[in-house]
């Protein structure tokens, strides 16, 4: 058989089209590795975005309200919403620190006095009458010189973690004023022909996404409300400032019920070891109903999600980023799941099979 060689214009295109491919390999390469450089700004400018996208519809509610006749504008109704939060912020704080501030320094003067009465009432007990307590308590005093001392050395950390907060906040302000621009320009680089159906799914994705804060805050209220009974009853000291901090860490699931837990634990034990039981039962017990009752039920309704998609997505967002990851992964799996629904799975094609036989 006779074969015929390849014309150069033919092989010139071929050439062009290797180098095209090995270009493209390089350029996505070096997008990751700058993405991968990048990650910590590219996680702040996610979870600002989607906070954004959160908070439009109590935009939205604020600005459907008369305030002297009148409805208010997007950005004066941006200013009551952030004007709010931030007020609420400060009276809380003007109201807890001084008696905290006062509690903590009185503490602090009086630890040297009772560490000697700690340690005779540890002599007290059959099972540590071998212990050598003189040791321990050197031992006590330099860890807690230690703690002190990584405490300051950790206050750098400290500020660039607020830095990243208020600037998170400034981004999602940004987000929320000019979102529509930028949501515009973005949908302007897809091609005209997919356009449409992408702005439509988007936009699904958002409304179910919005309904993401009123489950979330149903689920604050329900916690904090609890929490300042059950508080309230033990006469734990600072129960309603407790109560508060209860609800409002729950908007970061799972980490932030343990970071307030551990708050209230830690003022219990200035009262007693009982209380400080009866708030870790009373936190085992509220856990375990949220888990397997308030959030299944709560963000099946809102979002549309099954408890253990809702689970799933808290794990992989707290393995991935940590606190912000734990903060947007309810939303993140709601966003995925509306753009595999719509470009991934045929209509019609998932059929529900009962379990068992």
């Amino acid at each position: 058989m006779k074969s015929f060689p390849l014309s150069a214009t033919s092989a010139s295109g071929q050439g062009r089209s290797v180098r095209g491919n090995i270009l493209f390999t390089f350029a996505i390469a070096i997008v990751l590795y700058l993405a991968w450089l990048l990650r910590d700004v590219l996680v702040l400018l996610y979870v600002s975005a989607l906070f954004a996208v959160v908070l439009t519809p109590i935009v939205r509610a604020v600005r459907r309200l008369q305030i002297a006749g009148r409805h208010p504008s997007h950005g004066l109704a941006i200013f009551i919403i952030m004007g709010s939060l931030l007020g609420g912020i400060a009276v809380f704080l003007i109201l807890t620190l001084p008696p905290l501030v006062h509690d903590f320094t009185t503490f602090v003067q009086s630890f040297p006095g009772r560490t000697p009465r700690f340690l005779a009432t540890l002599e007290r007990m059959p099972l540590l009458r071998h212990v050598n307590l003189n040791l321990l308590e050197t031992r006590l005093k330099q860890e807690t010189a230690r703690n002190v001392g990584a405490f300051v050395s950790s206050a750098g950390n400290w500020a660039a973690k607020f830095f990243q907060v208020i600037t998170g906040l400034v981004l999602t302000i940004y987000f929320l004023a000019e979102g529509q621009h930028v949501y515009t320009w973005v949908l302007s680089l897809v091609p005209e022909e997919r356009r449409e159906r992408l702005d439509e799914t988007l936009q699904h994705a958002a409304a179910r996404m919005g309904k993401w804060l009123l489950g979330q805050g149903v689920l604050m209220l329900i916690l904090g409300v609890c929490s300042g009974i059950v508080f309230g009853a033990m006469k734990l000291r600072y129960a309603l400032a407790l109560a508060v901090l209860m609800g409002a860490f729950n908007i970061v699931p799972v980490v932030g019920a343990l970071v307030s837990t551990s708050i209230a634990m830690a003022v219990a034990v200035s009262d007693s070891w009982g209380k400080v039981l009866g708030v870790m039962i009373f936190e085992l017990i509220y856990a375990q109903v949220e888990n397997a009752f308030l959030i299944p039920r709560i963000m099946k309704t809102s979002v549309d999600l099954a408890g253990t998609a809702v689970l799933i997505a808290l794990l992989l967002g707290v393995s991935l980023a940590g606190v912000a990851g734990a903060l947007v992964a309810v939303p993140s799996a709601v966003l995925i799941t509306v753009l595999i629904e719509e470009y991934v799975i045929e209509p019609g094609s998932v059929v529900s099979t009962p379990l068992g036989p």
